[in-house]
């Protein structure tokens, strides 16, 4: 998350939540009770503020309705309980990363998320993105790949496949990587990443400098789970990485079922 956060807590319970969050997420701070609390909510959320709201969502949304303007713009907004056990992610969950950035904070709490945005009959498809430096060792790549998992919740059997650019399909510390995860390697060239560019949570300059394009492990996490569902994706965990390497986890749902128009009528 590259926006100031801000997490808002109205109890003692939520309090204790708020600083418990803090210790995950140093950036951000802590406002406990702010008054005039709609002003307060509101002032933060025009500036940009991402905010972790630890309040019904009752109270989220009638503070946040007189502010808002689109998803392209409106930042992420997430609705906690006092005592952690759910998290939603309210206002901008594709555009804003709020979905993404709600992923992570329930992984950490051992949350459960409620996704309203995504398709929950439907089984999504967990692409890895990495890429490296030259001769990075595989060990190094391998628990770089575990602290993705963990941070997501996700499980080795649930990830679909490893992927990076075309460059590194030679790059033996990531073909023994998939090898001894028994995950497909794929890896794809600059035009396909490409096409990825504005779903990045970050652009470097220096990478498209080098590789051409502007994030490795974000565009190749992405492009590979679009390819196996045909389906816009979106990034589960945005770019982490070592001195050497870098990794994203990206998922994709397929398509749901299309019923006949005469399922539609009087229901």
């Amino acid at each position: 998350m590259n926006k100031p956060i801000r997490i808002i807590a109205l109890t003692d319970a939520g309090l204790r939540l708020a600083t418990r969050l803090q210790h995950f997420m140093p950036v951000a701070t802590v406002h406990f009770k702010p008054k005039p609390f709609s002003q307060s909510v509101q002032q933060a959320f025009t500036q940009g503020d991402a905010l972790i709201m630890i309040c019904a969502t009752g109270i989220a949304v009638r503070s946040l309705a007189p502010v808002l303007n689109t998803k392209h713009s409106d930042p992420p907004v997430l609705v906690l309980d006092e005592l952690g056990e759910y998290v939603i992610p309210l206002l901008s969950g594709h555009e804003g990363g709020a979905n993404n950035w709600a992923h992570t904070i329930a992984a950490y709490l051992q949350a459960q998320l409620v996704m309203t945005t995504a398709k929950p009959y439907l089984k999504p498809v967990y692409t890895v993105g990495m890429g490296c430096e030259r001769y990075c060792p595989q060990q190094e790549l391998a628990a770089l790949f575990a602290q993705a998992l963990q941070q997501t919740g996700l499980t080795e059997a649930q990830i679909h496949s490893i992927n990076s650019i075309d460059i590194k399909a030679d790059e033996q510390g990531l073909i023994a990587l998939a090898q001894a995860k028994d995950k497909p390697y794929g890896t794809y060239g600059t035009v396909a990443l490409g096409k990825m560019e504005h779903l990045l949570s970050t652009k470097s300059e220096y990478v498209f400098g080098v590789v051409g394009v502007y994030g490795v492990a974000e565009s190749a996490a992405l492009w590979a789970a679009q390819q196996h569902t045909g389906q816009a994706p979106e990034l589960v965990l945005n770019k982490i990485k070592t001195a050497k390497a870098t990794c994203a986890i990206a998922r994709s749902y397929p398509a749901g079922p299309k019923l006949p128009l005469n399922s539609l009528i009087n229901k």
